[in-house]
Parts: C-alpha cells; sequence; structure tokens
C-alpha cells in the first residue's frame, strides 16, 4: 500500500518551470494543462450524456495553486526513483506508471489546494486498485458528473483569464522598452541581431514572400509549443501564417534576429488550437531568425520587387512582361 502511496505522489510530482520573468510565476507550465481540463470535460460528457456548460463562462476566482501543493516541500524533486532498482521489473511497472501519468498531464490546475489534491490522488489510487466497485465508481459519477463538468469548465476559464492577463501584461513591458517597435496591430517587435547589411537595411519579405526561417515559439509561462531550433530550418509562404507573424516578419529584413511579441487577437484567438497546444486568448512570443527571403521582397530604398538574388526586377520598355510569379520569373 505504502509503494502504491508513493507512486500516485510521484504522479503528481513535476520539476519546477522556467518562466520569461518573475510577473508571469503566478502561472504553472500549462503545455497540456487546457486539453487535459477539455478532456477531462469530454470523458464525463461521452461516458454519462451529460451536455457540457459553455466553456465561455468567466469567474472572478484568483486562486492559484503553488508550484507544488499537496507536496512536502522538504521532499526532493529527483531524476531517478532512489527506490527502484535500474533494469529491475520493478522499473518497468515504475515506467508504465510514469507513461500513463504523463499522458494524463498535469492536473494541478484542476486543484486549488493540497486537501483537494490528496482527495483526487485517493481517488485515483482507489480506482486503480479496486477499492472502489465498477457499480460504486459509476453511480458516483452518475450523481455527480454534471457538477464535475461545471468544475472542470469554471476552472479552465479561471486558467485562461490568468494566462491571458499575464500574456498582455508581458506583452506591454516588452513595448515598454526603447528598443522595441509596436506595429498598428500590437505586434511588438524588437531586433536583437542586424542582417548582414547593417541595421534596419537590406531585403525585406512581402505577404507574398516565400522565406527560410528558424524559429522558437513560447507562451507566457515558458512553455515551448512550437520550435524548428532542434532540426533544420523551415521553408514556407509568409502568407500562410497567423496574421501578426506575418506583420512581424514583414518588418524584419533578412539576416536579421528579432523577438516577436504577438497579441491573442493576431495569433489564435479565444479559441487557441485544436490540438490544445496553444490555450485560447495566448499572448506568443518567438525568436526568429530570418535566414533568406526566397522570393518576392523588396529592398529599403531600392525600386521595388527584387529576385532570390537580390537584383531589382526590371521593365524593359516595349515589352511586356506579362504576368511575374513569386520568383520574379514571368509565367507562361
Amino acid at each position: 500500500k505504502r509503494a502504491l502511496h508513493r507512486s500516485i505522489a510521484h504522479l503528481f510530482r513535476r520539476r519546477r518551470g522556467h518562466f520569461w520573468n518573475q510577473r508571469s510565476c503566478v502561472l504553472t507550465k500549462m503545455k497540456f494543462s487546457l486539453a487535459c481540463l477539455t478532456i477531462l470535460a469530454l470523458v464525463v460528457t461521452s461516458t454519462h450524456a451529460f451536455a457540457p456548460l459553455c466553456a465561455r463562462r468567466t469567474t472572478t476566482s484568483t486562486t492559484s495553486l503553488g508550484p507544488r501543493a499537496g507536496v512536502d516541500e522538504n521532499e526532493p524533486v529527483v531524476d531517478y526513483p532512489p527506490t527502484i532498482q535500474p533494469g529491475s521489473h520493478d522499473e518497468l511497472m515504475y515506467t508504465l506508471g510514469v507513461n500513463l501519468a504523463r499522458q494524463l498531464g498535469d492536473v494541478r490546475p484542476l486543484v486549488q489546494s493540497g486537501e483537494e489534491l490528496a482527495s483526487v490522488a485517493k481517488g485515483l489510487l482507489d480506482t486503480v486498485i479496486g477499492r472502489l466497485s465498477e457499480d460504486g465508481q459509476r453511480q458516483m459519477l452518475a450523481q455527480r458528473g454534471q457538477d464535475l463538468n461545471a468544475l472542470i469548465t469554471g476552472r479552465a476559464n479561471e486558467l485562461r483569464v490568468r494566462l491571458e492577463q499575464t500574456g498582455r501584461e508581458m506583452l506591454q513591458e516588452m513595448a515598454d522598452r526603447h528598443d522595441t517597435d509596436v506595429l498598428d496591430s500590437g505586434v511588438v517587435l524588437h531586433v536583437t541581431q542586424p542582417g548582414p547589411q547593417g541595421w534596419d537595411r537590406g531585403i525585406r519579405p512581402t505577404r507574398s514572400s516565400t522565406i527560410k526561417v528558424h524559429y522558437h515559439g513560447t507562451l507566457p509561462d515558458g512553455t515551448v509549443f512550437d520550435s524548428t531550433l532542434d532540426g533544420e530550418p523551415v521553408t514556407f509562404p509568409l502568407a500562410n501564417v497567423i496574421p501578426g507573424w506575418c506583420e512581424g516578419i514583414m518588418h524584419m529584413h533578412q539576416g536579421e534576429t528579432a523577438m516577436l511579441g504577438i497579441p491573442p487577437e493576431q495569433a489564435y484567438g479565444a479559441e487557441g488550437t485544436p490540438d490544445g497546444r496553444v490555450p485560447g486568448g495566448s499572448t506568443l512570443f518567438f525568436k526568429v531568425d530570418l535566414i533568406e527571403v526566397l522570393s518576392a521582397g523588396v529592398e529599403d530604398g531600392g525600386s521595388g520587387l527584387v529576385d532570390a538574388q537580390g537584383q531589382t526586377l526590371q521593365y524593359q520598355e516595349n515589352q511586356d512582361p506579362g504576368l511575374l510569379g513569386p520568383d520574379g520569373r514571368p509565367m507562361y
């Protein structure tokens, strides 16, 4: 029994996350949290035919859960369980528990105190070891299913509100720096490294451009939701990305590195992404390395469009150039 309790305690234990700054410490890492809340609501709904409540409902609660609520602060976070023998069958079973816990995700946004967390852990344990019968499980879910839906929906909204508020505060702090540009849409651009031709010089992409970039995207709490830094640069048409990203990149020059802050309205809005990686209302922060403008770029101080080699596309008198493609060549 003690071993099972230790396993359940470990299920709720996690390493401390990285944060953009101290002001964002009011939130824990939420890479999976809102997706987890949504999935839990769907599980209750699909199994017991309860209609999910409207996810738009707001709440004024400001209660937040500490980094390790319900866990003894004197107990260290470890990289390997000290009581498990490497290569043993116990390690294999422990790994199964870790895998299940990672699929469940961080459940702490669902609870607001150590007492609540202990009750959740007890419910998990009693169900896993069969202490609570199948009939008992069904009866409890039938009796409290609607209440559970309401709790999940309400706390998901609390989490979303806190995330949006923190993101906007961070974006404002970024905008208040003297070396940033605030675009008309609210996107904030901070160029940290110039291109080969110097500051504010060189080829800029247009909305019709195809570009080659490295990028690293995070939520306000530091959660990485998309990044190319572990692989090769990517190439894609600029018109295919979210509006704020497109606008920010159009103000960069080839070879520059910059930080982009994108408000929710110019990113994924109130709904977020379908896979839950970006919760609704999220302000996004990107580090972008604009490696190359492959087509349809413009050169500051130049006379118009340039080709992939940076040469200005010339119009020859008495010659119909026809329709030009994105690479500056005539389309026949």
